[in-house]
């Protein structure tokens, strides 16, 4: 029987990051269920940093982990994982009581400035005169942040086990006994990093699922031969029926921002919110769409405060939760890792997230 001291179930953005943090310090395994890491959710992120995704609760961890994903550790990665975006929040009549939260939630902590919509994206139609911009807003290049951090992991020492699904998991006096994929393991604790399925893992390890639920969230590729520019910001709409950023020349990545409830699985794209993405998008600009190059889905977990899970769950001793990461778990990572290893660790937190109140994200405020 192989033994670790932490096993983390998942392989997205969530297990890679913490593991890497875990790896200098502790024996690491990560269990894959799937053929290559990050398949689900990590795999079809349409990600930005933006400071006010995922709200008031998110947004600090969201902050702190800025400086890392744009000027990262030379022993991560040499390179940064960021580059300029902004993102003009717009609205049509009706919509001022959602202007005004949004400016007012984050005085102080997020820079905000009203403008007109009219004049940061051409082609806008009239009716949307309200404007808020966000001029820190990122992009981010995923799939560099989780092969960095994967890599990490593997240089620390990390092990990795791909279509390798936890099968069962008992506690004992001494830790875990796990077996995945036919194979006999023991550890002193388990991460729950499955993302989706975390409410499933939970249930095979004998601990109470915090009803953690998996949202569909559906994006399509249009091709725009009329976009006037592809250094355009990303415009999310203030009632929340949409957002579209630019994706190279002549490209639009678009979502209506469905979240339709689902069990995990391999999502697929929902045709009725494909027809929505386009309709909303063509109320909202003048640009003709040539065609619909892509569309895919991808699935948001979040628990029921749509705050992230962080700690030891208080009644199964060695179960670490670290899930419930919404749409926002690629953006937060490098904060939310080092938060991980500190409670997992019991140990002091960095300075850079000393500030953050960690209570905030614990179990605890489910049972």
């Amino acid at each position: 029987m192989t033994r670790f001291d932490v096993v983390i179930v998942g392989g997205g953005i969530a297990g890679a990051s913490l593991g890497a943090e875990l790896a200098a310090q502790a024996s690491v395994l990560i269990l894959e269920k799937e053929e290559v890491a990050g398949y689900h959710a990590t795999g079809r992120s349409v990600a930005f940093w933006e400071e006010t995704y995922g709200g008031p609760q998110v947004q600090p961890l969201t902050t702190a982990s800025g400086p890392m994903l744009l000027s990262p550790d030379p022993d991560f990665s040499e390179r940064s994982f960021v580059s300029p975006r902004r993102t003009l929040h717009v609205g049509r009549v009706g919509d001022e009581g959602a202007r005004d939260r949004l400016l007012a939630s984050y005085v102080g902590k997020v820079a905000l400035e009203r403008v007109d919509p009219q004049v940061v994206v051409p082609g806008l139609r009239p009716e949307w005169m309200l404007g808020v911009l966000e001029p820190e807003v990122k992009d981010i290049d995923v799939g560099a942040l989780h092969q960095a951090w994967l890599r990490l992991f593997r240089r620390r020492g990390g092990e990795m086990r791909l279509i390798a699904a936890l099968r069962s998991a008992q506690w004992h006096s001494n830790g875990w006994r796990l077996e995945a994929s036919g194979e006999p393991i023991a550890c002193g604790v388990i991460v729950n990093a499955a993302g989706a399925w975390a409410d499933d893992v939970a249930r095979v390890c004998g601990v109470a699922p915090l009803g953690i639920k998996p949202l569909l969230r559906t994006v399509l590729q249009l091709r725009v031969p009329a976009m006037p520019s592809m250094d355009l910001p990303l415009v999310m709409d203030l009632g929340g029926g949409f957002y579209f950023k630019p994706e190279g020349e002549g490209r639009i990545w678009l979502t209506p921002h469905d979240e339709v409830p689902s069990p995990p699985c391999d999502a697929a794209p929902d045709e009725l919110a494909v027809a929505q993405a386009i309709a909303r998008f063509q109320e909202a600009v003048d640009w003709p769409i040539e065609a619909v190059e892509r569309k895919w889905a991808g699935l948001r977990s979040f628990a029921l405060d749509r705050a992230p899970v962080y700690g030891y769950d208080p009644d199964i001793p060695g179960f670490f939760w670290f899930a419930g990461q919404g749409g926002f778990g690629i953006q937060t990572s490098p904060a939310a890792a080092l938060l991980g290893r500190a409670l997992l660790m019991k140990e002091a937190a960095p300075e850079i997230i000393a500030s953050l109140d960690f209570a905030a994200y614990s179990p605890t405020r489910f049972r």
